[in-house]
C-alpha cells in the first residue's frame, strides 16, 4: 500500500477534477472573506501550508500578497505553478523549512487531519507566524468522523490520506497552549452531505455557525499570534493565580 502521507502527491493530476467544487468554493470564500480581508493581505508574506494544487495561493496572490506554497511533493506544486506565480517549496508541516516568525499570514485549509500529529502542525504554523500575525485555519470537526467509514463503505470519497480529526473543544486548547488568540471561530456545512439536492440547505444553515460549531461538519478559525509582551502578562498573570492558592 502507498505511503497515505504522501497520497495528495499522487493524487495531484486528479485533484482539480474530483474536488467538490462547491466545498472548494465555500473554503476559499470562508478564507478570502469570512477569515481575512483585502487590506489585511496586500503586501504581506503569506504561508499557504498544504497548498494542494494552488486555489488558495492563487487567490493570495490575487489580493496581492506574496506568497509561498508548501506542500509534501513536486506534482502537487507543479500544478499551483499553472494557477499563479508564488514561490513553491517541498516540505512537510511538521517540520516547516522556515524560520521563526518568517510570515505574516498562514492559511491552511484541510491539511492538519491528514498529518500523524496535528497539534504538532498547530505548533508549527505558529512558530513560523510573527508576532500579531494571523493564522487562517479551516479542518473537519471529530464528531463526524464516522462520515468517513461510511462514505468508503459507499465508495463515494475518492481520498485515502491519512485522517487524524480535531474536535471542537481540542482546538480552542491547542490554540491557547500554542499563544493564538482566537478572534473568530465557526462551523460551517451541518451535516456531511454535500450534496447539489443540499446546498441551499448547507448554505442557510451556516448562517448560524458561530452557535452551532461545536456540531458541525467542519469548523473555521481565524487567530492572531499573541506578542511578547502579551505572553509576559499572561505568564505573569498565570504565577500570581498559582501563587493565591
Amino acid at each position: 500500500m502507498s505511503d497515505p502521507r504522501y497520497f495528495y502527491e499522487q493524487f495531484a493530476d486528479e485533484f482539480d477534477s474530483r474536488v467538490n467544487v462547491y466545498d472548494l468554493q465555500k473554503r476559499l470564500g470562508i478564507v478570502f472573506g469570512k477569515l481575512l480581508k483585502p487590506d489585511e493581505v496586500a503586501g504581506r508574506t503569506l504561508l499557504d501550508v498544504g497548498c494542494g494544487t494552488g486555489w488558495f495561493s492563487a487567490s493570495a496572490c490575487k489580493w496581492g500578497a506574496r506568497v509561498t506554497s508548501l506542500d509534501v511533493g513536486e506534482r502537487l506544486l507543479s500544478k499551483v505553478a499553472e494557477k499563479c506565480k508564488s514561490d513553491r517549496i517541498v516540505g512537510n508541516i511538521l517540520e516547516l523549512p522556515f524560520r521563526d516568525q518568517a510570515f505574516d499570514i498562514v492559511v491552511c485549509s484541510e491539511v492538519i487531519e491528514h498529518t500523524v500529529d496535528p497539534p504538532r502542525a498547530l505548533e508549527e504554523l505558529q512558530r513560523v507566524l510573527r508576532p500579531g500575525g494571523i493564522l487562517a485555519l479551516t479542518t473537519p470537526n471529530r464528531l463526524w468522523k464516522f462520515a468517513i467509514y461510511i462514505a468508503n463503505a459507499l465508495k463515494v470519497r475518492p481520498y485515502e490520506g491519512l485522517e487524524n480529526w480535531t474536535s471542537w473543544s481540542s482546538m480552542r486548547k491547542n490554540m491557547k497552549v500554542f499563544s493564538l488568540d482566537i478572534e473568530r471561530m465557526f462551523g460551517f456545512h451541518i451535516v456531511p452531505f454535500v450534496s447539489p439536492k443540499l446546498y441551499g440547505f448547507l448554505d442557510w444553515m451556516d448562517h448560524y455557525g458561530e452557535k452551532l460549531g461545536p456540531v458541525m461538519l467542519n469548523m473555521a478559525v481565524r487567530v492572531r499570534k499573541r506578542n511578547a509582551s502579551k505572553k509576559v502578562e499572561a505568564n505573569l498573570s498565570a504565577t500570581q493565580v498559582r501563587g493565591t492558592r
